[in-house]
């Protein structure tokens, strides 16, 4: 489904807020960050996609919060662009996707040089439905005020479970595709600071 700064939905999927020190505000770096997510067509055909506008904060309680527009898809085709935004994302009405999780106190206290790993389960707000949705990360503390997040591996969001699938369906009809597939893995990488 879904080239320059990369920001999958998935949303997605951004949960990396994981390993933040719970005694002031972090904000996620748009320009360090990505979100990436691919697609598959045709059976064989996987391309690499990407938002290029996110945002996050992860609050001195542990609240995390990231929010995608879903109008900065970016596939590196201009009309695919165009068309994911009706036909899939419909943003005129569902114009960003949302994940928020609440962090455990052992996830949010690292010392400079400290790495973590684990999962950050949440809830995966996109075209008007709530899923919970867990992503595998790997945090570090590289300085006093820079954190940096990345998945251990896709998290996988199903068109389905959002409602996606008759879009998907119209993309797929409309670009004279044998199948595109409605399970997508979504990735980031991502920088916050302080």
């Amino acid at each position: 489904m879904m080239a320059k700064r990369i920001r999958s939905l998935s949303a997605a999927l951004l949960a990396g807020g994981l390993a933040f020190p719970a005694a002031a505000q972090w904000t996620m770096d748009n320009d360090t960050s990505e979100l990436h997510f691919l697609t598959t067509k045709n059976a064989q055909v996987t391309e690499v996609h990407q938002f290029d506008s996110f945002g996050g904060s992860l609050s001195d309680d542990g609240k995390l919060a990231v929010t995608v527009s879903l109008a900065s898809v970016n596939t590196a085709i201009d009309i695919r662009n165009e068309r994911m935004k009706k036909m899939l994302f419909n943003v005129s009405q569902f114009a960003e996707a949302t994940f928020e999780a609440k962090l455990d106190e052992s996830m949010t206290n690292l010392a400079v040089g400290d790495m973590v790993t684990g999962s950050v389960e949440g809830t995966l707000t996109l075209h008007g439905k709530a899923v919970p949705t867990t992503f595998a990360v790997k945090a570090s503390k590289v300085s006093e005020d820079t954190l940096t997040v990345s998945t251990t591996s896709p998290t996988l969001i199903k068109a389905e479970s959002f409602g996606l699938a008759d879009g998907v369906a119209a993309l797929q009809e409309i670009a004279g595709l044998k199948s595109i597939t409605t399970t997508v893995p979504v990735t980031f990488s991502v920088t916050f600071t302080q």
